[in-house]
Protein backbone atom coordinates (compact mmCIF):
# COMPACT_ATOMS: atom_id res chain seq x y z
CA UNK A 1 0.00 0.00 0.00
CA UNK A 2 1.03 3.57 -0.45
CA UNK A 3 2.99 5.22 2.31
CA UNK A 4 0.86 8.18 3.31
CA UNK A 5 1.43 11.25 5.43
CA UNK A 6 -2.16 12.32 5.90
CA UNK A 7 -3.02 13.94 9.20
CA UNK A 8 -6.73 14.27 9.77
CA UNK A 9 -8.43 14.79 13.10
CA UNK A 10 -12.05 15.48 13.84
CA UNK A 11 -11.93 17.79 16.83
CA UNK A 12 -15.61 18.65 16.88
CA UNK A 13 -15.98 17.26 20.39
CA UNK A 14 -12.80 18.73 21.86
CA UNK A 15 -13.18 20.74 25.08
CA UNK A 16 -12.47 24.45 25.15
CA UNK A 17 -9.18 23.71 26.93
CA UNK A 18 -7.75 20.41 25.58
CA UNK A 19 -6.47 17.67 27.91
CA UNK A 20 -3.25 15.94 27.02
CA UNK A 21 -3.45 12.19 26.31
CA UNK A 22 -1.44 9.87 28.58
CA UNK A 23 0.76 8.69 25.71
CA UNK A 24 1.77 12.13 24.49
CA UNK A 25 5.39 12.69 23.40
CA UNK A 26 8.03 14.28 25.63
CA UNK A 27 7.33 17.77 24.39
CA UNK A 28 3.60 17.47 25.02
CA UNK A 29 4.11 15.85 28.45
CA UNK A 30 6.11 18.90 29.45
CA UNK A 31 3.23 21.06 28.28
CA UNK A 32 0.95 19.83 31.07
CA UNK A 33 3.29 20.95 33.82
CA UNK A 34 3.79 24.36 32.26
CA UNK A 35 0.15 24.99 31.35
CA UNK A 36 -0.70 26.78 34.59
CA UNK A 37 2.25 29.17 34.41
CA UNK A 38 1.61 29.68 30.69
CA UNK A 39 -1.97 30.74 31.38
CA UNK A 40 -0.86 33.03 34.19
CA UNK A 41 1.58 35.01 32.11
CA UNK A 42 -0.22 34.81 28.74
CA UNK A 43 -2.09 38.03 29.50
CA UNK A 44 1.24 39.81 29.94
CA UNK A 45 2.60 38.49 26.63
CA UNK A 46 -0.58 39.57 24.88
CA UNK A 47 0.22 43.18 25.73
CA UNK A 48 3.08 43.06 23.24
CA UNK A 49 1.15 41.47 20.35
CA UNK A 50 -1.14 43.39 18.04
CA UNK A 51 -4.64 41.96 18.33
CA UNK A 52 -7.64 42.63 16.15
CA UNK A 53 -11.24 43.08 17.22
CA UNK A 54 -13.46 40.67 15.23
CA UNK A 55 -16.53 42.85 15.72
CA UNK A 56 -15.29 45.90 13.85
CA UNK A 57 -14.53 44.70 10.32
CA UNK A 58 -14.51 41.74 7.93
CA UNK A 59 -11.88 39.05 8.42
CA UNK A 60 -10.35 39.85 5.04
CA UNK A 61 -9.71 43.46 6.07
CA UNK A 62 -8.40 42.60 9.52
CA UNK A 63 -6.07 39.72 8.64
CA UNK A 64 -4.86 40.30 5.06
CA UNK A 65 -1.90 42.35 3.87
CA UNK A 66 -3.07 45.92 3.36
CA UNK A 67 -0.04 47.03 1.38
CA UNK A 68 -0.98 44.63 -1.44
CA UNK A 69 -4.24 43.68 -3.10
CA UNK A 70 -3.13 40.25 -4.30
CA UNK A 71 -5.60 37.41 -4.57
CA UNK A 72 -4.44 33.79 -4.69
CA UNK A 73 -6.02 30.77 -6.34
CA UNK A 74 -5.19 27.30 -5.06
CA UNK A 75 -6.04 24.47 -7.46
CA UNK A 76 -6.18 20.74 -6.73
CA UNK A 77 -6.31 18.45 -9.76
CA UNK A 78 -6.89 14.73 -9.25
CA UNK A 79 -5.13 13.33 -12.32
CA UNK A 80 -5.73 9.87 -13.71
CA UNK A 81 -2.53 8.00 -12.74
CA UNK A 82 -1.96 6.75 -16.27
CA UNK A 83 -2.18 10.34 -17.56
CA UNK A 84 0.15 12.02 -15.09
CA UNK A 85 3.21 12.13 -17.33
CA UNK A 86 1.20 13.66 -20.19
CA UNK A 87 -0.51 16.05 -17.77
CA UNK A 88 2.83 17.32 -16.41
CA UNK A 89 4.22 17.73 -19.93
CA UNK A 90 1.16 19.69 -21.02
CA UNK A 91 1.28 21.98 -17.98
CA UNK A 92 4.98 22.62 -18.47
CA UNK A 93 4.31 23.69 -22.05
CA UNK A 94 1.34 26.01 -21.43
CA UNK A 95 1.47 27.42 -17.88
CA UNK A 96 4.78 29.33 -18.34
CA UNK A 97 3.26 31.19 -21.27
CA UNK A 98 0.49 32.51 -19.03
CA UNK A 99 2.99 33.28 -16.27
CA UNK A 100 5.27 35.23 -18.62
CA UNK A 101 2.55 37.07 -20.57
CA UNK A 102 2.94 40.69 -19.46
CA UNK A 103 -0.67 41.53 -20.37
CA UNK A 104 -1.98 39.00 -17.86
CA UNK A 105 -1.91 40.42 -14.29
CA UNK A 106 -1.16 37.03 -12.75
CA UNK A 107 1.84 34.93 -11.79
CA UNK A 108 2.43 31.25 -11.16
CA UNK A 109 3.66 31.01 -7.56
CA UNK A 110 4.22 27.26 -7.53
CA UNK A 111 3.13 23.98 -9.11
CA UNK A 112 3.63 20.56 -7.55
CA UNK A 113 2.81 16.87 -7.63
CA UNK A 114 1.78 15.26 -4.35
CA UNK A 115 4.32 12.80 -3.01
CA UNK A 116 2.70 11.86 0.30
CA UNK A 117 -0.81 12.80 1.29
CA UNK A 118 -4.05 12.63 -0.69
CA UNK A 119 -3.28 10.67 -3.84
CA UNK A 120 -4.24 7.59 -5.78
CA UNK A 121 -3.99 4.23 -4.01
CA UNK A 122 -0.85 3.25 -5.89
CA UNK A 123 2.06 1.44 -4.24
CA UNK A 124 4.96 3.78 -3.59
CA UNK A 125 8.40 2.97 -2.15
CA UNK A 126 9.00 4.09 1.44
CA UNK A 127 12.03 6.32 1.03
CA UNK A 128 13.38 9.39 2.79
CA UNK A 129 14.80 11.37 -0.10
CA UNK A 130 13.55 13.00 -3.30
CA UNK A 131 11.46 10.44 -5.25
CA UNK A 132 12.50 9.07 -8.61
CA UNK A 133 10.62 9.90 -11.80
CA UNK A 134 9.14 6.41 -11.73
CA UNK A 135 7.18 7.15 -8.55
CA UNK A 136 3.48 7.73 -9.23
CA UNK A 137 1.69 10.90 -8.20
CA UNK A 138 -1.90 11.75 -8.99
CA UNK A 139 -2.90 14.96 -7.17
CA UNK A 140 -1.35 18.09 -8.67
CA UNK A 141 -1.43 21.43 -6.88
CA UNK A 142 -1.10 24.88 -8.47
CA UNK A 143 -0.89 28.23 -6.70
CA UNK A 144 -1.53 31.45 -8.69
CA UNK A 145 -1.32 35.09 -7.62
CA UNK A 146 -3.54 37.77 -9.19
CA UNK A 147 -1.96 41.16 -8.68
CA UNK A 148 -4.92 43.47 -8.29
CA UNK A 149 -7.43 41.23 -6.56
CA UNK A 150 -10.78 40.29 -8.06
CA UNK A 151 -10.57 42.74 -11.01
CA UNK A 152 -7.27 41.11 -12.02
CA UNK A 153 -8.82 37.65 -11.76
CA UNK A 154 -11.74 38.70 -13.95
CA UNK A 155 -9.38 40.27 -16.50
CA UNK A 156 -7.25 37.14 -16.76
CA UNK A 157 -10.25 34.82 -17.05
CA UNK A 158 -11.77 37.03 -19.77
CA UNK A 159 -8.54 37.06 -21.79
CA UNK A 160 -8.00 33.32 -21.41
CA UNK A 161 -11.46 32.62 -22.79
CA UNK A 162 -10.33 34.35 -25.98
CA UNK A 163 -7.03 32.43 -26.06
CA UNK A 164 -7.43 29.50 -28.47
CA UNK A 165 -4.32 27.73 -27.20
CA UNK A 166 -5.58 27.87 -23.63
CA UNK A 167 -9.03 26.68 -24.70
CA UNK A 168 -7.44 23.63 -26.33
CA UNK A 169 -5.25 23.15 -23.28
CA UNK A 170 -8.28 23.06 -20.96
CA UNK A 171 -10.07 20.60 -23.21
CA UNK A 172 -7.08 18.25 -23.41
CA UNK A 173 -6.35 18.62 -19.70
CA UNK A 174 -9.97 17.86 -18.81
CA UNK A 175 -9.69 14.41 -20.37
CA UNK A 176 -6.86 13.61 -17.95
CA UNK A 177 -8.65 14.58 -14.73
CA UNK A 178 -10.85 12.69 -12.31
CA UNK A 179 -11.86 15.77 -10.34
CA UNK A 180 -10.93 19.41 -9.66
CA UNK A 181 -11.19 21.73 -6.67
CA UNK A 182 -10.09 25.31 -6.15
CA UNK A 183 -10.19 28.05 -3.54
CA UNK A 184 -9.64 31.80 -3.64
CA UNK A 185 -7.35 32.94 -0.85
CA UNK A 186 -5.85 35.99 0.80
CA UNK A 187 -2.46 35.95 2.52
CA UNK A 188 -2.06 36.63 6.23
CA UNK A 189 -0.43 39.98 6.97
CA UNK A 190 2.14 38.44 9.34
CA UNK A 191 3.34 35.68 6.98
CA UNK A 192 6.20 35.81 4.50
CA UNK A 193 5.50 36.85 0.92
CA UNK A 194 5.85 33.71 -1.25
CA UNK A 195 8.79 34.44 -3.55
CA UNK A 196 10.75 32.18 -5.94
CA UNK A 197 13.45 30.08 -4.31
CA UNK A 198 16.14 27.72 -5.50
CA UNK A 199 16.00 24.00 -4.86
CA UNK A 200 15.91 21.19 -4.55
CA UNK A 201 13.25 21.32 -1.83
CA UNK A 202 10.22 19.39 -0.79
CA UNK A 203 7.14 21.39 0.18
CA UNK A 204 4.58 20.74 2.84
CA UNK A 205 1.08 22.16 2.53
CA UNK A 206 -0.64 22.00 5.92
CA UNK A 207 -4.36 22.69 5.66
CA UNK A 208 -6.60 23.43 8.64
CA UNK A 209 -10.39 23.46 8.73
CA UNK A 210 -11.18 25.89 11.56
CA UNK A 211 -14.32 26.11 13.63
CA UNK A 212 -16.57 28.88 12.26
CA UNK A 213 -15.94 32.12 14.13
CA UNK A 214 -12.35 31.35 15.14
CA UNK A 215 -10.36 32.85 12.25
CA UNK A 216 -9.48 36.06 14.13
CA UNK A 217 -8.35 34.09 17.17
CA UNK A 218 -6.20 31.87 14.94
CA UNK A 219 -4.63 34.95 13.37
CA UNK A 220 -3.83 36.49 16.74
CA UNK A 221 -2.05 33.36 17.93
CA UNK A 222 -0.14 32.76 14.69
CA UNK A 223 1.02 36.37 14.55
CA UNK A 224 3.18 35.29 17.49
CA UNK A 225 3.77 31.67 16.47
CA UNK A 226 5.33 32.45 13.09
CA UNK A 227 8.45 33.93 14.71
CA UNK A 228 9.30 30.46 16.06
CA UNK A 229 9.43 29.04 12.53
CA UNK A 230 11.72 31.46 10.70
CA UNK A 231 15.21 30.28 11.70
CA UNK A 232 15.71 27.95 8.73
CA UNK A 233 13.77 30.00 6.17
CA UNK A 234 11.18 27.24 5.98
CA UNK A 235 8.09 29.50 6.04
CA UNK A 236 6.89 30.14 2.47
CA UNK A 237 3.37 31.54 2.82
CA UNK A 238 0.19 31.55 4.88
CA UNK A 239 -3.31 31.95 3.43
CA UNK A 240 -6.98 31.86 4.41
CA UNK A 241 -9.95 31.12 2.16
CA UNK A 242 -12.43 33.63 0.77
CA UNK A 243 -14.32 31.50 -1.76
CA UNK A 244 -14.58 27.72 -1.82
CA UNK A 245 -14.34 25.79 1.43
CA UNK A 246 -14.58 28.52 4.08
CA UNK A 247 -12.65 28.84 7.34
CA UNK A 248 -9.75 27.07 5.65
CA UNK A 249 -6.17 27.99 6.46
CA UNK A 250 -3.16 26.85 4.42
CA UNK A 251 0.45 27.05 5.61
CA UNK A 252 3.15 26.35 3.00
CA UNK A 253 6.62 25.23 4.16
CA UNK A 254 9.85 24.32 2.34
CA UNK A 255 12.44 21.79 3.54
CA UNK A 256 15.55 20.18 2.12
CA UNK A 257 14.12 16.72 2.80
CA UNK A 258 11.85 14.85 5.20
CA UNK A 259 14.53 14.42 7.87
CA UNK A 260 15.22 18.17 7.84
CA UNK A 261 11.50 18.75 8.23
CA UNK A 262 11.45 16.48 11.28
CA UNK A 263 14.48 18.19 12.84
CA UNK A 264 13.10 21.71 12.35
CA UNK A 265 9.69 20.84 13.72
CA UNK A 266 11.19 19.13 16.78
CA UNK A 267 13.45 22.11 17.44
CA UNK A 268 10.41 24.41 17.73
CA UNK A 269 9.33 22.56 20.88
CA UNK A 270 12.54 23.66 22.64
CA UNK A 271 11.69 27.34 22.17
CA UNK A 272 9.86 28.90 25.15
CA UNK A 273 6.33 29.86 24.16
CA UNK A 274 5.78 27.46 21.26
CA UNK A 275 4.04 24.88 23.45
CA UNK A 276 1.64 27.51 24.77
CA UNK A 277 0.64 28.61 21.28
CA UNK A 278 0.00 25.03 20.19
CA UNK A 279 -2.02 24.47 23.37
CA UNK A 280 -4.40 27.30 22.55
CA UNK A 281 -4.69 26.81 18.77
CA UNK A 282 -5.53 23.09 18.76
CA UNK A 283 -9.13 23.64 20.02
CA UNK A 284 -9.76 25.97 17.07
CA UNK A 285 -9.27 23.15 14.54
CA UNK A 286 -11.97 20.80 13.27
CA UNK A 287 -9.77 18.90 10.82
CA UNK A 288 -6.22 19.09 9.52
CA UNK A 289 -4.25 17.60 6.66
CA UNK A 290 -0.61 17.50 5.58
CA UNK A 291 0.62 16.80 2.07
CA UNK A 292 4.25 16.56 0.94
CA UNK A 293 4.77 17.88 -2.59
CA UNK A 294 7.52 17.88 -5.22
CA UNK A 295 7.76 20.94 -7.53
CA UNK A 296 7.57 20.64 -11.29
CA UNK A 297 10.52 21.98 -13.29
CA UNK A 298 8.57 25.11 -14.23
CA UNK A 299 7.68 25.99 -10.65
CA UNK A 300 9.19 29.27 -9.38
CA UNK A 301 9.32 27.56 -5.98
CA UNK A 302 11.95 24.83 -6.43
Amino acid sequence: MAARVLLRGSLAGAPAVPRLPPGAGPALRGLGSSARSAREDSWLKSLFVRKVDPRKDAHSNLLAKRETSSLYKLQFHNVKPECLEAYNKLCQEVLPKIHEEKHYPCALVGTWNTWYGEQDQADLPLVWDIPEKSDIFSVSVHLWRYEGGYPALNEVMSKLRQNKEFTEFRKERGNMLLSRKNQLLLEFSFWNEPVPRDGPNIYELRSYQLRPGTMIEWGNYWARAIRFRQDSNEAVGGFFSQIGQLYMVHHLWAYKDLQTREDIRNAAWHKPGWDELVYYTVPLIQEMESRIMIPLKISPLQ
